[in-house]
């Protein structure tokens, strides 16, 4: 009797397997807890704020809005995109050519060194839970968390907008979580702050995924110039 109760409740409550699936494994690969390391990182952040560039909410709102209309549209939005691309044809060599231009435009050794270790990381775990290609790609797929990202998106079925969300939406919690301990910031404050900045993240999704080719690459001197500082900071509380 349970076992035909089931499928009419999912029925009734207008449950699609396939695609609630989808949005759960999306969840899992956005989690905080995925042992990837991304709440070690603070981008610059900690360098900002020591300097007294970033002292407020107002300020950190700004910080990231900056890099959100700059680095996430112009780089790392198209760029997931045509990862994903490569990934779904199974294609390694158009692979390998965006994690490499991925990594040209990360503009400090420290950013670099952060999407690589993430990347590493993540094609571990992938491995680990039976990804297909994880292994024999992994030697690219270690030089990008962004590609182990998209290869697990692909797998599981997440439509390419719903994985842009969950990427944004990790890369904008991580920092917020990190100047609340690094400002600091209560955690109201921070989730005042991640509430406020939820609105940009779907216009900036819908821009990036229409560059083309020729429009790609992004600047943030200010990102630059706090992450190659961060690197030879006196006291730190994250990692470079």
């Amino acid at each position: 009797m349970l076992i035909i109760a089931i499928p009419i409740l999912a029925l009734t409550m207008g449950i699609n397997a396939s695609t609630d699936v989808a949005l759960i494994r999306l969840m899992h690969l956005v989690s905080p807890s995925l042992p990837i390391g991304s709440f070690t990182y603070s981008q610059g952040i900690e360098w900002a704020v020591e300097q007294g560039w970033i002292k407020t909410v107002a300020d950190l709102k700004a910080w990231l809005l900056s890099q959100l209309n700059s680095s996430l549209i112009y780089v790392d939005i198209p760029i997931v995109k045509r990862l994903y691309s490569a990934a779904q044809a199974q294609d390694l060599t158009a692979l390998i050519y965006w994690v490499e231009v991925l990594l040209a435009n990360r503009e400090t050794r420290e950013l670099m060194l952060e999407e690589i270790n993430r990347g590493r990381a993540l094609a571990d775990l992938l491995i680990a839970l039976d990804i297909p290609n994880a292994k024999e790609w992994k030697p690219i797929l270690a030089q990008s968390q962004a590609a182990g990202f998209v290869l697990a998106s692909v797998h599981w079925q997440i439509p390419l907008e719903q994985a842009l969300y969950g990427y944004v939406w990790s890369w904008l919690e991580n920092l917020v979580l990190s100047a609340v301990k690094i400002i600091p910031l209560g955690q109201t404050q921070g989730q005042a702050c991640l509430h406020q900045l939820i609105p940009t993240v779907l216009p900036a999704i819908e821009q990036g995924l229409l560059l083309g080719d020729e429009d790609l690459g992004g600047s943030s001197f200010a990102l630059a110039l706090a992450s190659s500082r961060h690197e030879t900071q006196y006291t730190r509380l994250f990692r470079s």
